[in-house]
C-alpha cells in the first residue's frame, strides 16, 4: 500500500537553480491591487522545487491560490516577488514577448475545456505551437502526425473537433502539448469536461507520458485525480499546506 511521505520545504535561497531542477518558486507572490488602497494576496511566499521527470498535482479549493500558481508555472502571469526558475530561466524578469517565446518552447498546455479552433483539423490543431515555432511546413506535419499517433489518434488527423468525443478532443490537446517537446506539460483539470471512463482513460495517457520521461505538473480539485501523480502539493490561502511524495 502506498504511503506518503511529507517533503520538508527549503529555506528561500536565492540562486540559480540545480541543474536536475526543472521548476523553481522561491519566496514567489502575488499581490493584485483592488483599488481604495485594498490588495490581494493570492500567493504568499511559495518555494517550490519540481524536479525533471516528477508527477506532481497541484490541489486547493477555490480561491486558495492554486490557479494563480498554475498561471505563474505556465508563464501566463509574472509575480509581484520573488524568483521562478523554467528549466534554468530566469522566468520571473522576462518580458511578456519573452514569456510568450518560453511559453512556446518549453510548456505543453492541456486544458479543460480543450482550446480547440472548431473549424481546423486534429493535425492543423497539433501543428499550431510549430507554425508560431516557425517550424518548416514538410517537418511541421511530420511532428504533428507522430504526436497524434502517440496518443492514439492517427485514424482521426483530417477530422474536426465536433466530428470527435470528448475524449478524443482531449488526445488531440495532449498531442498538440507533445508536439514542441515541451519541458514540462502543465495540465488544468484534463478530465474536468469528461465522463469517468473517458477521464481514467486520459489519466492512463498521462501515466504512459510520465513513464516515457515527461515532467508533468496536473492541477486539480480532484483526489481522485491527484492521486495518479506521485507527489501532491496542497495549496491553501497563498502558501505551501502540504507536500507530500507517494511511496511503495
Amino acid at each position: 500500500m502506498a504511503t506518503a511521505e511529507v517533503i520538508s520545504m527549503p529555506s528561500p535561497v536565492i540562486a540559480a537553480p540545480p541543474e536536475s531542477c526543472m521548476i523553481a518558486a522561491v519566496d514567489l507572490w502575488k499581490t493584485y491591487d483592488m483599488g481604495s488602497e485594498q490588495q490581494v494576496h493570492a500567493l504568499r511566499g511559495v518555494n517550490l522545487r519540481i524536479e525533471r521527470g516528477e508527477y506532481v498535482a497541484i490541489m486547493g479549493p477555490s480561491g486558495s491560490g492554486k490557479s494563480t500558481l498554475m498561471n505563474l508555472i505556465g508563464c501566463l502571469d509574472t509575480p509581484t516577488k520573488g524568483e521562478y526558475w523554467l528549466n534554468g530561466h530566469l522566468v520571473s524578469e522576462l518580458d511578456d514577448d519573452e514569456l510568450a517565446r518560453i511559453r512556446n518552447k518549453e510548456i505543453g498546455f492541456v486544458f479543460q475545456t480543450f482550446n480547440l479552433l472548431a473549424r481546423a483539423t486534429a493535425l492543423h490543431n497539433v501543428e499550431l505551437p510549430l507554425i508560431y515555432a516557425g517550424v518548416p511546413t514538410a517537418q511541421r506535419i511530420e511532428r504533428a502526425q507522430g504526436a497524434l499517433k502517440s496518443v492514439g489518434m492517427e485514424s482521426r488527423m483530417t477530422h474536426k473537433p465536433n466530428e470527435l468525443s470528448g475524449g478524443q478532443r482531449q488526445r488531440v490537446a495532449v498531442a498538440r502539448a507533445l508536439v514542441n517537446r515541451p519541458s514540462i506539460i502543465l495540465a488544468d483539470e484534463p478530465t474536468g469536461n469528461l465522463d469517468s471512463a473517458t477521464g481514467n482513460e486520459i489519466m492512463a495517457l498521462f501515466d504512459r507520458l510520465h513513464s516515457e520521461g515527461n515532467t508533468i505538473v496536473l492541477v486539480t480539485h480532484e483526489h481522485d485525480i491527484a492521486e495518479y501523480a506521485h507527489r501532491i502539493v496542497n495549496i491553501k490561502d497563498g502558501v505551501v499546506e502540504r507536500d507530500e511524495r507517494k511511496s511503495k
